[in-house]
């Protein structure tokens, strides 16, 4: 199993990026995905998943209204559409897969799949 996260990037405050997460090696129609970040000398930080029917979404309150998560079955591609960004926002994001329903993900102990962080840099 591999999770391929790109996407990430520098980009002045305000801006938008958006991040793909490709998964491969089985199918995942029934797992949720999603995002988790973590800054320099900081906790990782869950930020959003989506359900396996795409209908179920949760996110981190510092990101809610700003961050939409959507994924695409027949590809097995989670995407994270980051508007409004701001400095504090800078961290490296993970993709993670795990067969427990978005508001379960907690801090992430547990998930069934990680994938390579991508780093995402908001310059103020």
């Amino acid at each position: 199993v591999q999770l391929q996260a790109s996407g990430g990037g520098l980009v002045q405050a305000g801006g938008s990026l958006r991040l793909s997460c490709a998964a491969s090696g089985r199918n995942f129609n029934s797992y949720s995905l999603g995002w988790f970040r973590q800054a320099p000398g900081k906790e990782r930080e869950f930020v959003a998943a989506v359900g396996w029917r795409s209908d179920s979404t949760y996110y981190a309150d510092s990101v809610k209204g700003r961050f939409t998560i959507s994924r695409d079955s027949a590809q097995n591609t989670v995407y994270l559409q980051m508007n409004s960004l701001k400095p504090e926002d800078t961290a490296v994001y993970y993709c993670a897969v795990d067969n427990k329903p978005p508001g379960r993900w907690g801090k992430g102990y547990g998930m069934d799949y990680w994938g390579k962080g991508t780093q995402v840099t908001v310059s103020s």
